[in-house]
């Protein structure tokens, strides 16, 4: 009969007769080479071929006529999960997404592979995948974030409302609920919404709230105004201007008797409550009373 090495071997090479296959069947550790070999075989990291490792792995165990036989696997396999272990943590640590988000009153600058930089505005969050990135580009966003983006292949920006794609540099998305926002401030930016792509030049914004586009006059700032902690809003629902407020302060606001709807024309700054609250609050004819983290906003 053919011994134990060369069954094995010709197995591994997919050339085993009939009457060798039964024999190699009838082997005491063929429960384990089998084992080993799905183990392997189930691994499916780019760089990594399976029938390669199991024969560093085979080659590695020499027969030791004075041990017990039915041990011989045992080294073989802890090699091998050492080997599955060790290429599991590779594969896994170059593609796994990159996720970085931010708290309320929070806000972070990153730096994309490309040398791109994303300012990453309160309580968002940016995701990416660092592997072929230079072949694809994409960002996804919740939230609101500022890019300065390095020339190279396409660059897109995914969100639940709609794909920015860059033909330019410098251009801020804001994804929040009911609410999308885009402004390009250099190059070219193309919005991709139900569908439908606008093209838009320095000074151009794209918005929809509330599932309606919504114009804009031309935006004459360099860059958006969270980035010098300050919030500017042009004919904006109050909501909007109240949701923003709660993420820059960590603060949770109720209103009362106040039409949510209604449309506000300001700012506040992010470095201030008190004088924040004013701001919101004086050109409405609102008072306000703050206890903790709990803000109530009514009418005179």
């Amino acid at each position: 009969m053919m011994n134990r090495e060369k069954l094995i071997s010709k197995w591994l090479d997919n050339n085993l007769s009939d009457e060798e296959l039964l024999a190699f069947k009838a082997l005491e550790d063929y429960d384990h080479l089998m084992k080993l070999n799905t183990e392997l075989q189930g691994f499916k990291a780019d760089d990594f071929d399976s029938r390669k490792e199991f024969n560093k792995v085979l080659s590695a165990i020499k027969s030791d006529k004075s041990k017990p036989k039915s041990h011989w696997y045992q080294p073989l396999l802890r090699l091998a999960a050492i080997l599955v272990i060790g290429f599991g943590i590779y594969y896994y640590a170059t593609t796994l997404d990159t996720t970085i988000s931010t708290d309320y009153a929070q806000r972070t600058t990153i730096e994309l592979p490309d040398a791109s930089s994303v300012a990453l505005n309160a309580k968002s969050t940016l995701v990416y995948n660092k592997k072929g990135w230079k072949k694809e580009r994409d960002v996804e966003l919740i939230g609101e974030a500022f890019f300065k983006v390095s020339k190279g292949s396409t660059f897109n920006v995914i969100t639940t409302s709609g794909t920015v794609t860059v033909y330019g540099t410098e251009f801020n998305v804001k994804q929040r609920d009911d609410y999308y926002e885009v402004i390009c401030y250099e190059g070219l930016v193309g919005v991709t919404y139900k569908s439908h792509e606008t093209k838009l030049k320095p000074g151009d914004s794209f918005l929809i709230i509330d599932g309606k586009q919504i114009a804009k006059e031309k935006e004459i700032r360099t860059t958006p105004s969270w980035l010098n902690n300050e919030s500017r809003f042009n004919s904006i629902p109050y909501k909007a201007v109240i949701a923003e407020f709660e993420r820059q302060y960590g603060v949770s606001i109720t209103l009362l008797g106040i039409d949510s709807t209604q449309i506000f024309t300001g700012g506040f700054s992010h470095d201030n409550i008190d004088l924040a609250l004013q701001s919101i609050t004086l050109p409405l004819h609102l008072t306000y009373s703050k206890e903790n983290n709990s803000i109530i906003l009514k009418r005179e």
